[in-house]
């Protein structure tokens, strides 16, 4: 399959160590202390690449930020979601008993239940969603892992197709060679490595630059598409594409129109109406240094850095009073579009 423009897909990029530069100086004290490194891409509305730090073409796993485009390739399959349950599909859920109870809704649709489910069990992802669960003395289920909504709407998929079930999750199964062709469709280069996610799905390698490629041909899709349902769905129903309290959801919220979706070991996909974007991955998978980052990468994307201030990364204490913070390092200063290698 073609690229979005109809010229051929690039080839897969390099599978390689990538050249990873600094991206955030933790600072203590007025001196910095430890250093993260990683890569950041921000495109401009036309495409072009307006700022690039470390290395954007090598392969890496999405992880989660890989959902969204999932999704897409479930609804043209024929997957009938919309709202806040289309938004679960793409979710990495906190385990709140919304997003349980919305779960179970797209499992009675297709008429199955929680054990169709092949997804890994755990705990609710949230920190004191999980120690209530605990406290509670509940087990971890398949229902309570973040990817349960995923995981359902990939079989209600399988069922509408006329596809097996028991095998949905094999790299060859027809929904997951459709969400393969649809990844590379919209990310406008082929996949370079096929391995399984935490959950037990397929993850599909793709570059960053193609990873914010793909956001921006979402929020810039003609309305009624799928690329457009999913970007409407998740920006209506931020909490419910990831929880109360999630930063993905309030940065959402925060920001007019922006599509947001993150990803465990660092990785933070963004993009507003207009086509720009922006992508990251931390190199050591450290929260505390995507958000801050992925904030500043917006702020050079020209969003009001005045919206983002929530983002900044919390800060540090020493003997229980602020010392320091987390801070995007200079070249991630807000700034006209032009480069910043």
């Amino acid at each position: 399959m073609p690229a979005l423009d109809g010229t051929p897909l690039a080839e897969a990029p390099a599978i390689r160590e990538p050249h990873h530069a600094p991206v955030a100086h933790l600072i203590r004290g007025g001196m910095i202390e430890g250093v993260h490194y990683g890569s950041v891409v921000v495109l401009g509305a036309d495409g072009e690449v307006r700022c690039r730090l470390g290395d954007i073409e090598a392969a890496c796993y999405p992880r989660s930020a890989l959902k969204p485009l999932q999704a897409v390739a479930m609804l043209r399959a024929g997957l009938p979601l919309e709202g806040e349950l289309l938004s679960l599909a793409a979710a990495s859920h906190s385990g709140e008993e919304r997003h349980l109870a919305g779960t179970r809704r797209i499992l009675e649709r297709a008429g199955l239940t929680e054990d169709d489910l092949r997804n890994v069990p755990d705990l609710p992802y949230e920190p004191v969603v999980r120690d209530t669960w605990v406290r509670q003395g509940r087990l971890p289920s398949r229902l309570a892992q973040n990817c349960s909504g995923k995981h359902a709407a990939m079989l209600y998929t399988c069922v509408l197709g006329g596809w097996s079930l028991d095998d949905y999750l094999d790299p060859a199964h027809p929904l997951q060679r459709a969400i393969a062709a649809t990844v590379e469709e919209l990310t406008g280069q082929r996949i370079a490595q096929v391995t399984v996610d935490g959950c037990g799905a397929p993850l599909f390698s793709v570059s960053l630059h193609g990873l914010a490629r793909a956001a921006a041909r979402l929020t810039t899709a003609a309305p009624g598409t799928p690329e457009a349902r999913v970007a409407d769905a998740m920006r209506e129903h931020a909490e419910m594409a990831s929880g109360s309290g999630r930063d993905v959801a309030a940065l959402m919220r925060a920001v007019p129109g922006l599509l947001a979706k993150d990803g465990f070991e660092g990785v933070q996909v963004a993009a507003l109406p207009d086509g720009r974007a922006i992508a990251v991955k931390i190199a050591d998978g450290a929260v505390r240094a995507r958000v801050p980052v992925a904030a500043a990468a917006l702020a050079r994307a020209g969003v009001d850095p005045s919206l983002l201030t929530a983002f900044a990364g919390e800060p540090l204490l020493g003997g229980g009073r602020p010392v320091g913070r987390v801070r995007p390092v200079p070249a991630l200063a807000p700034a006209p579009l032009t480069a910043c290698a």
